[in-house]
């Protein structure tokens, strides 16, 4: 098995142009690995559609299938491009969350960054729920999948590796919820860290940006119609929402190295 080894602001993945195997859970897990495997968030698979110009699968470090992935998708549309599978540089691509809309940047021959439509993103009225006895508030946000942001008043002093897991795995959501901490560091700027479903700590979440802008919006923190800079741990992106909560998402992607797989 060929795959590349892409990344989105250190989020990375392991991509494969093929169907899916039916292996695909223990392979993701083996290969995520960071000391045994290839090291990675996860795999994401890119395969013909019916209805679009490809179709992403996405499968994160323990085995689980994620419905979408902001930081994955921009690396999908430089794959296809740069590889030769599509000379377009306005893609459809089919996801578990819905048909994504990608617009490629190129230089000499090599897409550098993709803005992508994440289409509308949902917000909801701030939840609180009780973790170890006590009181955590979050801003919950659906972007195709779902989020749970917290604001926090320093990132560094956030409890990302302790409550996280927690948060993600509490009764109140079923199957998991990413969940973002969040600092607003300057106008239309936020800092923010994530402890993804299914991969823990990662450097970047693409989706966690879009809905941790559109939280900002809706708390009165940012505004619609302007670009929001949320920095990640392994960079920054912008996002831009208008005043229907479509969002937009711009930002870079990376190849790392080819590799290959036996078993």
């Amino acid at each position: 098995m060929h795959f590349t080894k892409m990344h989105g602001l250190g989020n990375d993945y392991l991509y494969v142009y093929d169907e899916v195997p039916e292996n695909i859970a223990e392979l993701s897990i083996n290969l995520s690995e960071r000391h045994f495997g290839a090291g990675s968030d996860g795999m994401i698979y890119i395969c013909k559609s019916d209805i679009a110009d490809f179709k992403m699968r996405i499968f994160n470090a323990d085995g689980s299938e994620a419905m979408m992935c902001g930081n994955g998708i921009r690396c999908v549309g430089k794959y296809v491009y740069d590889k030769g599978y599509t000379d377009k540089t306005h893609l459809e691509v089919e996801t578990l969350s819905g048909i994504k809309y990608l617009d490629l940047q190129v230089s000499q021959g090599k897409v550098k960054t993709v803005a992508v439509n994440m289409g509308k993103a949902e917000p909801k009225d701030k939840t609180e729920i009780t973790v170890d006895g006590e009181k955590v508030e979050f801003i919950p946000v659906s972007v195709g999948n779902p989020h749970a942001v917290i604001f926090v008043d320093s990132i560094d002093k956030a409890p990302l590796t302790t409550l996280g897991p927690k948060v993600e795995k509490h009764p109140f959501f079923p199957d998991g919820v990413n969940v973002e901490f969040v600092e607003k560091t300057g106008e239309n700027e936020l800092r923010m860290r994530v402890w993804e479903r299914g991969s823990g700590v990662t450097m970047a979440c693409g989706t966690g940006a879009c809905a941790t802008a559109m939280a900002a919006i809706y708390s009165g923190l940012c505004d619609y119609n302007t670009p929001i800079a949320v920095c990640l741990d392994g960079g920054t992106l912008k996002i831009e929402i208008d005043t229907e909560n479509t969002v937009t998402m711009t930002g870079p992607a990376e190849t790392v190295y080819e590799g290959e797989y036996e078993e």
